[in-house]
């Protein structure tokens, strides 16, 4: 089989391509070059592809660099500054999955000729009676699964994913076997064209006007203020400057057109549901009883889905509007969808 990888720089992607060369297939890695500006971590900088570059020379095989820079500026900076802009929380590395690694990448792919695409993610392709879906990886610690909710069954049956039965000391133990340049490099979270010297408030900076906001409580008396209202996220708690107030106060709403940020409570923190966009589904849409996962590394919660509203079970933190909230059965993903408004005060089904 002609195997195209994604191959980030990391130790997990090189190990993928590894043990797909071992299996005796006819292997490709592919650095893909997306953002064009500052960078200090992650698959953008020039030490990655630089890396991945490497590796492939270590296990003889091609390597190639597509440039994708203008979808990626199209498709996750121009939309993560916007979401901003107007008070929401995004994932650019969902919608990067989403709209590079899972779109552009497989469509040249596709053009090239290879049979599937190969990444290095900590999770599984499974098959069940309702056809393929994406499963956690064996290692719960490091379980990508979440920010792989929007693969469908073209993309499922094209997709393979090396490393998703492995733990990670297991990876860094093969690439060691290996003497992969990987082995002992440490994993990359953060955001690619976000530098670590200048951060989110200077890059958003140049790009959006930033604002002061005022911080009220429920009754709206003002309580305190915040420099830079865009960068608020609902449920945020540190960085409010709140901490004499006693209890625990949290951003429970953000409105940037009139600069209030509304602070509140655990208990007012909490709601009965979420009405979600953007619906994306591995198989036929779904309608029911689900586990739901509202972060990368968060664990999941019981709720109900109808149309587009969840409803948890119990009382649940709000969530940032922009973020992602993936439905799983068992460890297998349904599919997912994007937070757009909390609901207070529904009766819990």
């Amino acid at each position: 089989m002609r195997v195209l990888v994604a191959m980030s720089g990391g130790v997990d992607s090189s190990v993928a391509t590894a043990l797909l060369r071992d299996q005796g297939h006819e292997v490709t890695g592919v650095t893909m070059k997306l953002w064009g500006g500052d960078s200090d971590t992650g698959c953008c900088s020039v030490a990655e592809v630089d890396d991945a570059r490497r590796v492939a020379q270590q296990l003889g095989i091609d390597h190639h660099v597509f440039n994708f820079g203008d979808e990626f500026d199209a498709k996750v900076v121009q939309p993560y500054v916007a979401a901003h802009a107007r008070g929401d929380t995004p994932n650019p590395c969902v919608e990067c999955n989403r709209h590079i690694k899972f779109d552009k990448l497989f469509l040249r792919a596709q053009v090239l000729g290879f049979d599937a695409v190969a990444t290095g993610h900590h999770a599984r392709v499974v098959t069940t009676e309702e056809g393929r879906r994406i499963g956690r990886g064996a290692d719960t610690t490091k379980d990508q699964s979440y920010v792989l909710y929007m693969l469908d069954q073209d993309k499922l049956g094209r997709l393979l994913l090396p490393v998703g039965d492995l733990r990670k000391e297991e990876v860094r133990a093969l690439a060691g076997r290996l003497a992969l340049r990987t082995a002992s490099k440490p994993d990359s979270q953060d955001v690619c064209f976000i530098t670590k010297r200048r951060g989110r408030a200077s890059f958003l900076g140049e790009r959006i006007e930033l604002h002061r906001g005022r911080l009220v409580d429920g009754a709206g008396a003002q309580v305190g203020s915040v420099d830079t209202i865009e960068l608020v996220t609902v449920g945020q708690r540190k960085g409010l400057g709140l901490g004499g107030l006693g209890e625990p106060r949290f951003a429970v709403e953000v409105d940037v057109p009139s600069r209030t940020v509304t602070i509140g409570s655990r208990d007012e923190l909490s709601c009965q549901g979420i009405e979600l966009t953007e619906l994306c589904w591995a198989g036929a849409a779904y309608e029911g009883p689900v586990m739901a996962q509202c972060s990368a590394h968060g664990s999941s919660r019981p709720g109900r889905l109808v149309g587009s509203t969840l409803t948890w079970d119990t009382a649940h933190p709000r969530v940032a509007p922009g973020q992602s909230v993936v439905f799983y059965q068992g460890d297998t993903v349904l599919g997912g969808g994007l937070a757009v408004r909390n609901l207070a005060g529904l009766r819990v089904r």
